[in-house]
């Protein structure tokens, strides 16, 4: 399998949406998980993919946006799902284990972006860092069975080009040397995010098993929820061009289903298409910097996650 950091003619663009990229495909059959799938873009995914066949679990936490989104949903159910709980993700994946015994989807599409001040997880790890990469690797982890049982499953690892804002900070995770930066650690939790992305699909090549991680673009999502109306005001200001969430769905769909990416792995998406590798002071907002494609900070990030979860990866 090819890791190959450049674009390539993809059919698709920022204007695409994920129904448009899921027509003519068939998952009846298939077995998908997405994280966060209740609301925002997660659901826009678990839409699209259930209306082409798809058999969809939901984790989440918010019992109430599933009770007004998901119900009306064929093929779609739900487990309760706190990434920042190390217990419920072990919850989650042994209740699913128990119904599926096979996964060819996964997306880890819940985060959390910017909380105001610093509070952690139930590890005791950055809340950000704990949620956005921790709490994914667990999961993944634990359903490794069923992903390398799909012979040919695929893991979409949402990310953002907000992560440019840190590399993985090795000698402090979690601000003990420098005043705390909810940016930076945001940045920080996306560039995990990547690395994440870049190891799993070297480790799951010989199983069949590739990682995509995607930037979904701006959309205007209650991700935003920590942020007050004058912050999101200034952000919105500085975004020339907001995407829908049918949009904003659209690259983790392309990953999922595209024809093109059949032999290809470990890269960074958005726009529908591979993006541009970018010299890491460069100052435009697209494409993914050097740092976060590192084979090195890959695999220390992944044992460090061994160590911190407990999850031994074959």
């Amino acid at each position: 399998m090819k890791t190959m950091q450049t674009p390539i003619p993809s059919p698709f663009n920022a204007q695409s949406t994920a129904t448009a990229i899921a027509a003519g495909h068939d998952l009846h059959g298939k077995v998908v998980i997405v994280t966060g799938g209740n609301s925002g873009i997660g659901f826009e995914t678990v839409k699209t993919l259930a209306d082409i066949g798809a058999t969809v679990v939901v984790g989440a936490r918010d019992l109430s946006k599933v009770e007004d989104h998901l119900t009306a949903l064929s093929n779609v159910s739900f487990i309760p799902l706190d990434l920042a709980d190390p217990a419920s993700v072990d919850s989650f994946a042994q209740q699913f284990l128990q119904e599926h015994d096979t996964l060819h989807l996964l997306f880890n599409n819940a985060g959390v972006f910017r909380p105001p001040h610093f509070t952690t997880d139930k590890r005791g790890y950055e809340m950000q860092f704990g949620v956005n990469h921790l709490g994914h690797f667990q999961l993944t982890g634990l359903l490794w069975p069923a992903l390398k049982k799909a012979g040919g499953a695929r893991v979409i690892v949402l990310t953002s080009v907000g992560h440019r804002r840190s590399e993985v900070q090795f000698d402090d995770l979690n601000f003990e040397r420098q005043p705390f930066d909810t940016m930076k650690a945001y940045g920080q939790s996306k560039t995990a995010n990547i690395l994440f992305a870049v190891e799993l699909n070297k480790r799951g090549n010989p199983f069949g098993v590739s990682s995509f991680a995607v930037h979904p673009g701006a959309i205007k999502t209650d991700i935003f929820r920590y942020m007050s109306e004058e912050e999101i005001k200034k952000w919105s200001d500085q975004v020339r061009e907001f995407k829908t969430t049918q949009q904003g769905a659209a690259t983790s769909v392309w990953c999922a289903l595209s024809e093109q990416l059949a032999d290809i792995g470990g890269v960074y998406c958005e726009d529908c298409n591979i993006a541009e590798l970018m010299l890491n002071d460069a100052p435009t907002p697209r494409g993914v910097r050097a740092f976060a494609l590192d084979p090195e900070s890959a695999a220390r990030l992944w044992k460090l996650s061994e160590n911190i979860t407990g999850i031994q990866w074959p």
